[in-house]
C-alpha cells in the first residue's frame, strides 16, 4: 500500500469516528430536549387539575342534603331522633368539656308563692363540635440545686444539681413535638415549609424556613439513621429479600431521604 492509499484509509477511519460521534451527540441532545420540553409523568393530571380549580367551589359540590345529622325518622306528623343515633357513634371516643346552666340568684325564686327554689336535676339541651386551634407554649426546664447544711460552714461544702432530661436539639428552641409537626406537615400532609412559615407567624413565632429545615436534617441524622441502617442490616441479613425492600436497601446515599420523604 503507497502513502496516498494509506493517506485515503486514514481519512475514512476519521470520517467513521466523527459520524459515530455525531450520532451519539445528537441520541444525547434528542433525551435532553424529551426531559426538559416532553410530555413528564410527573406533571398535574388533568383531573387533579379540574380538582384544583373546583377548589374554592369544594362544599357546593360535596354538599349532600340527603345526608341527615343525627339519623331522624317521622312518627305521626312529626320528627323523632332515632334512638342509636350516628353522631354519638362520631364522637364518641372525644373528650367533653361541660357547660353547666345555672340560673341566677335573683331568679331563684317561685313566681307563685316566693319560697327559694332547689336543684332537683339536669338535662342536656344540645352538643357542639368545638375546634381547639394549635397553640405554641414555652416549656421551661428549672433545676433545683440543693447543699449540705453540714457541710456549708465547713472547708468542703457540698452542692448538688438535680438531673435534667436531654434536649431533642442542643442550644435550640426545637422539642419533639414541634419538630415531629414540621416532619407530619411536610412528609405527610404535604405543606411546603414556606407555607409552615406563615403558619408559625399566625401561633405568634416567627421561625424560618431555614430553621425548619435544619431541623428536619439534624433530627433525620440523629434519630432517624440509626434506625434505617438497623433495618437495612437486619433486611440484608435476610436469606429472601423482596424486590422493593432490595432496591431500598441497596441505594446507600438515598435510603435516608426516602425514609424521611
Amino acid at each position: 500500500m503507497n502513502q496516498k492509499d494509506a493517506y485515503i484509509e486514514h481519512l475514512e477511519n476519521t470520517i467513521k469516528n466523527l459520524q459515530t460521534q455525531v450520532n451519539n451527540l445528537t441520541e444525547i441532545v434528542l433525551l435532553l430536549r424529551k426531559e426538559k420540553f416532553g410530555s413528564s409523568s410527573e406533571k398535574t393530571p388533568k383531573d387533579e387539575i379540574v380538582g384544583q380549580i373546583s377548589l374554592f367551589n369544594e362544599a357546593e359540590i360535596e354538599a349532600d342534603s340527603s345526608i341527615h345529622e343525627p339519623i331522624k325518622k317521622e312518627v305521626d306528623g312529626y320528627t323523632r331522633v332515632h334512638s342509636k343515633r350516628k353522631r354519638e357513634e362520631l364522637i364518641k371516643d372525644l373528650p367533653v368539656r361541660e357547660i353547666l346552666c345555672e340560673s341566677s340568684k335573683e331568679d331563684m325564686h317561685c313566681l307563685q308563692c316566693g319560697t327559694e327554689l332547689k336543684p332537683i336535676g339536669k338535662e342536656t339541651v344540645r352538643e357542639e363540635l368545638e375546634y381547639i386551634p394549635a397553640k405554641l407554649q414555652i416549656v421551661r426546664y428549672v433545676r433545683m440545686a440543693y447543699e449540705c447544711p453540714k457541710c456549708k460552714h465547713t472547708a468542703h461544702p457540698y452542692i448538688q444539681k438535680a438531673d435534667t432530661p436531654t434536649s431533642l436539639m442542643n442550644h435550640s428552641l426545637a422539642s419533639p413535638s414541634s419538630v415531629a409537626n414540621v416532619m407530619y406537615q411536610k412528609y405527610v400532609n404535604s405543606v411546603p415549609l414556606y407555607r409552615q412559615e406563615k403558619d408559625w407567624e399566625q401561633l405568634g413565632i416567627s421561625l424560618s424556613r431555614a430553621t425548619m429545615a435544619n431541623w428536619v436534617i439534624r433530627c433525620s441524622e440523629d434519630y432517624l439513621l440509626p434506625i434505617t441502617e438497623h433495618l437495612r442490616k437486619e433486611l440484608l441479613a435476610r436469606d429472601i429479600v423482596h424486590c422493593d425492600e432490595l432496591c431500598e436497601a441497596s441505594h446507600n446515599s438515598s435510603y435516608v431521604e426516602c425514609f424521611i420523604m
